[in-house]
């Protein structure tokens, strides 16, 4: 995600009495809107589904489009997903586990182990102190500087568009879900195992009804859209020029909420298919706040309205971003090294 002289964000300072008053307002759970959002959303995938089977022996030009499109609507069921796993979706924690789990599914993600960790992602964020769960490996100038030529040669791979974008996250949705944390309770590892049974059991069914090489076919355009595009989403909305880190003493949770998630303003189109999850600094704030009520939120107080957006083509220049300069606190590309390393010899760490 990118700034420039135009678009850097304003920093804007909450005090917490005011935007916890603000927010409230927002965290009711809508049954009506959970429901139409899950009608309208896993309806259309039913739909295409069957079209794609009746396709197959047609065309797979036909196929293809309409397997893109599933892509496309499976990261909208990852915000359902998501939201049940914050217990923000319905009012009815049993609703929001039971829906949890079936969007589970259709995601490949477990859907207890997943809330575990997307819980500790929440309360972190933006922590210099606290990185290394539920968030993109970022090191800062100085630990670059100081790694092996082995780490260095890691963290460039990693850093890698078409790594982080692509294989990646068809890795970690089809292979890494699969395996429980060594940190994980009891009930974080037998979710991962459930899990694992409930999608083979609906890909053997699939694969009687389509055949099991069709279906393979379908099932990686599919999951390789909704991984890459989600993965993408997710990057954007902490990985941008002038995004908040702190280290542990002074991190703020709000401040890591309004500075440190972005407003990513997308098109309209764009931000049905992503549940509204563009308004992510409104997210940050409430994770009670439901996906269908984050826009109503952010337009509800200027206090939300101080973060800058940011466009989908402004965003673009966030894979220039690779290192946190953290004397200089913002994000920085490989280039900006021969620079900063004798900014960094010449004065004592930061850490």
């Amino acid at each position: 995600m990118a700034h420039n002289e135009t678009t850097k964000p304003a920093n804007p300072k909450a005090d917490d009495a005011a935007w916890k008053a603000i927010v409230v307002k927002f965290q009711k759970p809508s049954i009506a809107s959970a429901i139409w959002q899950i009608t309208n959303t896993l309806v259309p995938i039913a739909v295409l589904w069957y079209l794609m089977y009746l396709s197959i022996p047609i065309s797979w030009w036909l196929v293809v489009p309409q397997a893109i499109l599933v892509g496309g609507l499976l990261i909208r069921v990852f915000i359902i997903f998501h939201d049940c796993g914050h217990g923000s979706y319905f009012k009815s924690r049993k609703a929001n586990d039971a829906i949890g789990f079936i969007t589970g599914i259709l995601t490949f993600t477990p859907y207890y182990h997943w809330r575990w960790e997307h819980s500790i992602h929440h309360n972190t964020s933006g922590d210099l102190d606290q990185r290394g769960t539920g968030d993109v490996w970022t090191m800062t100038v100085q630990e670059y500087l100081e790694a092996s030529r082995g780490k260095k040669f890691a963290y460039r791979l990693s850093r890698n568009p078409f790594i982080l974008f692509v294989l990646a996250p068809l890795f970690l949705f089809v292979v890494w879900n699969r395996i429980p944390s060594k940190k994980a309770s009891a009930r974080e590892r037998h979710s991962v195992y459930a899990m694992n049974l409930a999608i083979l059991a609906v890909a053997a069914g699939l694969s009687l009804l389509v055949g099991f090489k069709a279906y393979l076919i379908i099932q990686l355009m599919i999951i390789t859209v909704a991984s890459s595009a989600g993965v993408w989403m997710f990057y954007v909305q902490h990985q941008f020029e002038d995004v908040y880190w702190e280290r542990g003493e002074n991190w703020s949770y709000a401040q890591a909420a309004l500075q440190g998630s972005s407003f990513y303003k997308l098109p309209r189109i764009l931000q049905w298919f992503t549940g509204n999850i563009g308004y992510h600094h409104i997210h940050h704030l409430s994770p009670r706040i439901p996906n269908y009520n984050l826009e109503k939120c952010h337009q509800a107080d200027p206090l939300f309205q101080q973060v800058k957006p940011i466009t989908f083509f402004s965003s673009l220049k966030s894979i220039t971003f690779r290192l946190w300069d953290e004397k200089n606190r913002k994000l920085v590309g490989y280039g900006a090294l021969r620079k900063l390393r004798k900014q960094y010899q010449q004065s004592p760490s930061t850490q």
